[in-house]
């Protein structure tokens, strides 16, 4: 009886943390998709004409220049 009564306690110490880490979220994804009164709408035709004002850029960008020498770059192989 006593062993019985360690493996409730320690079962139960195991699974405090776990039940903490709930804290009754389980459905708060389904009250952040509901539309919301005190948020903006989203204008799609003003995040497209924002879009379409963001300039091109007239080189292509190489996010791995800064780590290669330069000479490496415009040889061909």
């Amino acid at each position: 009886m006593k062993a019985f009564t360690l493996a409730a306690v320690a079962l139960a110490l195991l699974t405090a943390p776990a039940h903490a880490q709930l804290n009754n979220k389980r459905h708060a994804g389904d009250a952040q998709t509901k539309a919301d009164p005190g948020r903006p709408k989203v204008d799609e035709k003003a995040y497209k004409a924002a879009l379409e004002r963001i300039p091109e850029p007239k080189e292509k960008y190489d996010p791995w220049g800064a780590a290669r020498p330069g000479d490496a770059a415009k040889k061909p192989r």
